[in-house]
């Protein structure tokens, strides 16, 4: 395999090449990461032809940080029964226990109830929420735990499948950032070696060819567990460039060719899906600027295959920087590609 062929191989079956409904493409891909709502629904944009949220909700998933999925996916990453009375179950609040910071068991289901009940009666953000929990007798040093920037008892509550975040649209282009949360259908989570084989088939279709190290730092899970996984739905190998990568026969491009302009999503698949170090589009002296130091990913400018900048849009403003001098007519090419998917009022290039 030559390295434009394992580029064209990746973006088809990111659907870069060939677009596709909205949930097949956030299923496809394990979720999209969503900490900013904004960069999920673009990240949907520029692979669907018509993108729509109206089967989404937010929530934890891989790697424990926030991602939009498809309401039907839950169960791949649900891992325990979804009732109030289950959240001491809960990968998180295992978690902080074992860190010396939770309610006691007792005193955690009943404030569960009464955050689930609050929310099932209409009261939906953080600080609603808050104010009607202290209002029914919530501790200062309840507060602490259940309103924990990392999640707190909302986060026990969605690990068990019992709410999420809503998600809403202001516009075809522009999600409401608002953070609200609405209960969700009784969850039957799959068995964890059934979930962790369907996860890994999502992740060879649609992000293969891979490396084991792109597993291992996409997944979290170690190399040998990935190389398991993989062989277990069984996948390929072919090498390129000295490495071995993974995939599931089938998904080979036919004659397409690579497009010219791709405005990527902040916390974009394409870059998150593998090892930022060994990532074939991302140049090595252009990491910083898409993964910071503060563990931003910003939403990069591909250039017939290679990140030569990144972008920002803001109420008909787009703000390009440039990692490196462009042709006047790439310029050109990164603009038309802008105001194909904003109203765009003003173009600035840094």
């Amino acid at each position: 395999m030559e390295r434009d062929e394992l580029l064209l191989r990746r973006m088809q079956a990111q659907f870069l090449l060939s677009p596709a409904d909205s949930v097949t493409v956030a299923g496809g891909l394990c979720g999209l990461q969503a900490q900013f709502l904004r960069n999920a629904v673009h990240a949907l944009r520029i692979r669907t032809d018509v993108p729509d949220v109206s089967a989404m909700v937010k929530t934890w998933t891989l790697r424990g940080t926030v991602h939009l999925v498809p309401e039907d996916d839950l169960p791949l990453y649900i891992r325990h029964p979804g009732t109030a009375e289950d959240v001491c179950v809960s990968p998180w609040y295992c978690w902080v226990r074992s860190k010396n910071f939770f309610n006691p068991p007792e005193r955690e289901r009943v404030l569960a109830r009464m955050m689930a009940d609050a929310v099932a009666s209409g009261i939906d953000t953080r600080e609603a929420l808050r104010g009607y929990m202290r209002a029914q007798g919530m501790t200062e040093s309840e507060e602490a735990r259940c309103f924990d920037g990392w999640g707190g008892l909302i986060r026990e509550l969605a690990d068990v499948g019992v709410m999420a975040f809503r998600v809403d649209m202001l516009d075809a282009a522009h999600p409401n950032e608002t953070k609200r949360y609405r209960l969700l259908a009784p969850v039957a989570p799959m068995q964890e070696a059934e979930a962790r084989q369907e996860i890994a088939r999502r992740y060879l279709t649609h992000y293969g060819p891979v490396t084991l190290r792109d597993a291992a730092y996409f997944l979290h899970w170690t190399q040998a567990e990935a190389r398991e996984a993989f062989i277990s739905v069984g996948a390929d190998t072919e090498n390129c460039e000295g490495r071995t990568y993974w995939y599931i026969p089938g998904g080979e491009p036919q004659a397409i060719s690579m497009p010219e302009v791709v405005l990527l999503a902040g916390f974009d698949p394409m870059m998150l899906g593998y090892r930022k170090e060994d990532n074939p589009f991302l140049p090595p002296e252009h990491l910083r600027g898409i993964f910071n130091l503060a563990g931003i990913v910003n939403p990069a400018i591909l250039l017939r295959g290679r990140v030569v900048g990144k972008w920002k849009e803001s109420k008909g403003k787009m703000e390009f920087t440039a990692f490196e001098p462009l042709a006047p007519d790439d310029m050109r090419r990164i603009v038309d590609e802008a105001a194909r998917l904003y109203t765009v009022k003003k173009c600035i290039w840094k």
